[in-house]
């Protein structure tokens, strides 16, 4: 690895590659996907020897349940999107023109013209509770949040390079609280006081902060900004219609500066970038829908399952399996709080283990409201995953107890997953006027029931 994991702020360590642009040849390696799963996993051991532990045990053990971090197929996918953004933002210029950008920045007073490239942008929507926030903090965790050069070919090459800033979106929609939010993200990135000598300018318009910002990226090299929660501008949108007003300052900040734009938040936000044909093209990414009731949901759900700190251990059977689904909607946060509170309700009850009664408590107690209408998008199940063995801790097979229990007979359960809605079908008879017209034989009933004449013509 050029550079070690985990470090905020690393010295420039080039590959050599001969592009003569020391901001590509400083870039980290685009890791693979076996060492991308094992660098994100959280998976401490679970719990051993239960019935030993005390209440008070049994209560630390629930608090770790939710720090367990289960990879799934799809964060690859957007890490793999959020270092090709990287890397195509610093193509766009080499140092050189990033100087003249600057320059051309003062002299013009915010805007730039002459330059027809611009860097990739692109968005990731769902349905809240999938774990997108988290996904984008561990991927881009795994990259240096800045690089210090020093000297490159011999020769003095003293900059900062800042490869990602993350913030969120205000739920005002204001472009000035975007910019200091950017600005806040820059200080903490290199440790400087940028939004000190801001908040004291004298000149405060929108458009020279603007014009502030957009240097401060180019001067600082920043390669990809990640705008976090974008669906909060939605109900100001509404109100206001100030959303076209921050949309257009991003877009100017990434045409004129060439740093990629990432955006991140609920299915709310597609009405804002389907308004507009520039949002549509600007804003392709997936869009994440919850598990389907499938192997994969059973994978991610056997993975949790060990974290049982009752006394005895329950078995995962297909019946609590199609309950949690019932209950969660496929949704990953909400699967692993309607496990945690089923235990902690147990505990409070007396009860040894967790049982269906204790899943629909837990369910009744978090008032548990999964979405009805998901809109359109990609299933958590539909991934595949990037490379074989990547998710080998996501097999679908059972622990032994499990197989024991389990009859020979492997056919489903009557009720998969979801509870049937609406009236069941009438049984029909073979002198059903619908069942006679599927198979063809609707004249003939018809002809049989003196319901109908033939009549010749002459």
């Amino acid at each position: 690895m050029k550079y070690k994991l985990g470090m905020q702020t690393v010295e420039a360590i080039y590959d050599n590659s001969g592009s003569q642009n020391p901001l590509i040849e400083a870039l980290p390696e685009c890791l693979g996907p076996e060492q991308f799963t094992q660098q994100i996993r959280c998976c401490p051991p679970p719990p051993q020897a239960c019935q030993n532990m005390s209440m008070a045990e049994r209560r630390q053990g629930l608090a770790l349940l939710p720090t367990v971090f289960v990879p799934l197929p799809y964060m690859y996918y957007v890490y793999d999107s959020l270092y090709r953004m990287l890397t195509s933002s610093y193509h766009t210029l080499t140092s050189r023109e990033r100087v003249q950008k600057i320059n051309a920045l003062f002299l013009s007073g915010g805007s730039v013209s002459g330059y027809g490239a611009q860097a990739q942008s692109g968005a990731l929507l769902g349905t809240p509770g999938l774990g997108k926030t988290s996904t984008l903090r561990r991927c881009l965790n795994l990259l240096p949040q800045v690089i210090a050069h020093e000297k490159y070919l011999g020769k003095a090459f003293y900059c900062k390079q800042v490869l990602w800033l993350h913030v969120e979106c205000p739920s005002d929609a204001s472009q000035k609280t975007m910019a200091y939010n950017i600005v806040r993200a820059l200080d903490m990135a290199v440790g400087s006081d940028h939004l000190d000598y801001l908040l004291r300018s004298r000149s405060g318009s929108v458009s020279s902060v603007s014009t502030y910002i957009k240097t401060l990226c180019v001067t600082y090299n920043v390669g990809l900004l990640v705008v976090d929660e974008i669906q909060n501008v939605v109900a100001t949108a509404q109100r206001t219609n100030r959303i076209k007003p921050l949309i257009r300052f991003l877009t100017e900040l990434t045409n004129d500066t060439c740093t990629a734009v990432y955006f991140t938040g609920t299915t709310l936000a597609e009405t804002v970038f389907q308004s507009e044909e520039y949002l549509r093209r600007r804003t392709r990414g997936p869009r994440l829908l919850p598990f389907k009731p499938d192997g994969a949901y059973r994978a991610f759900l056997q993975a949790l399952w060990p974290y049982q700190y009752t006394p005895e251990q329950a078995v995962l059977t297909d019946r609590l399996a199609n309950q949690i689904y019932d209950y969660s909607g496929g949704i990953p946060a909400y699967i692993s709080k309607l496990l945690e509170e089923a235990q902690a309700q147990a505990l409070m009850r007396g009860v040894s283990r967790i049982d269906r009664k204790m899943i629909a408590a837990a369910a009744d107690y978090l008032a548990i409201q999964p979405p009805k209408e998901l809109g359109t998008g990609t299933f958590l199940s539909d991934f595949q995953a990037p490379a074989a063995g990547s998710m080998e801790h996501l097999t679908d097979t059972p622990t032994q107890q499990e197989a024991e229990d389990t009859p020979e007979d492997t056919s489903p359960v009557k009720r998969l997953y979801a509870v049937p809605r609406g009236r069941k079908a009438a049984e029909r008879d073979e002198r059903d006027l619908l069942v006679a017209f599927k198979i063809g034989a609707l004249r003939e009933l018809l002809l049989s029931q003196d319901m109908v004449e033939e009549v010749g013509l002459c």
